[in-house]
């Protein structure tokens, strides 16, 4: 996937995905961004904890499960994040005193990770027919030690850079909704991978549309 802004061309690794694989949840997605895979399912709305009951609005639950092992410190921040980002499109006041489960399971991590958990639980969002106020694009990219952006980069490429990103945006107005940012950049850096990623965001949401439609005309 390519975009062009004046004479700098960014491209995307090619995004591929599969939805309603998994027969239990509600809806599910099985996304692919090059070599890195997640697989997202969605459950709900449906019954709540008492502890969690929200009178108006539901309770939106993320858990994040690695390749093996138990959660480390650095999973539980990204299942934070995955939540708040996924709060922030979701009209939860439509289903008070309710549940809506989502479990991120990772497959494999060559780049620009959090980005595909993002994507992915959005797609299993819409497969699921979940309320939203708007879908959600993440893209990654990070800055090598020659202050060069790549876009979403490899993990070999993020380990040899000084500085990762991820933003992500709503399809409305394009507008951010999240950022996570690491390493040493200014603030002209961060400036240039916004309007970079912002610009390769269109071809993430053109790929949800693709996919919906794909999976729309297999139901039919």
């Amino acid at each position: 996937m390519k975009s062009t802004k004046g004479t700098e061309v960014v491209t995307l690794r090619p995004l591929t995905c599969e939805m309603g694989q998994l027969s239990r949840p509600d809806g599910s997605a099985t996304t692919f961004q090059g070599d890195t895979c997640v697989t997202v399912s969605v459950y709900g709305p449906g019954e709540v904890r008492i502890n969690k009951e929200q009178l108006d609005r539901a309770t939106i639950d993320v858990v994040y499960k690695p390749k093996s092992g138990l959660p480390a410190c650095a999973d539980k921040a990204r299942e934070k994040v995955i939540r708040h980002t996924c709060e922030s499109v979701l009209l939860a006041n439509l289903h008070p005193r309710s549940s809506i489960n989502v479990t991120v399971q990772e497959v494999q991590d060559s780049g620009s990770f959090l980005a595909t958990c993002v994507n992915s639980c959005c797609l299993a969002l819409l497969d699921a027919s979940i309320s939203m106020k708007c879908t959600m694009a993440a893209v990654g990219c990070c800055i090598d030690f020659e202050n060069e952006i790549i876009l979403d980069p490899t993990k070999q490429q993020e380990e040899r850079s000084k500085a990762t990103m991820t933003f992500v945006f709503d399809s409305k107005d394009l507008k951010l909704l999240t950022v996570v940012a690491e390493g040493k950049y200014t603030r002209e850096q961060f400036q240039r991978c916004l309007i970079v990623c912002k610009e390769a965001s269109e071809s993430v949401f053109s790929f949800f549309r693709d996919s919906v439609k794909r999976k729309l005309s297999k139901t039919v």
